[in-house]
């Protein structure tokens, strides 16, 4: 039985370009847009890879430790 899929949505004009999320993902899934937003940031994004090896499990690692809340999780 294959572990529970997740999925993140980061709110680009929320984010300001901290990059706590990068680092805190344990499957390397969040990357640097790049192109600015309203605010002047290099927003992070999250990278809709079709790799069964680094799939979002949904932890929610990311969005607790945005100091912005840019972050929504979701589970299967």
């Amino acid at each position: 039985m294959a572990g529970k899929k997740g999925t993140i949505i980061i709110d680009r004009e929320l984010c300001k370009g901290c990059y706590l999320c990068i680092e805190a993902c344990p499957n390397s899934l969040i990357g640097i847009f790049d192109e600015l937003n309203q605010l002047g940031y290099y927003p992070a994004y999250y990278r809709e890879e079709n790799n069964k090896d680094r799939e979002c499990t949904g932890c929610a690692t990311c969005a607790l430790v945005c100091p912005d809340v840019a972050i929504e999780v979701y589970r299967e």
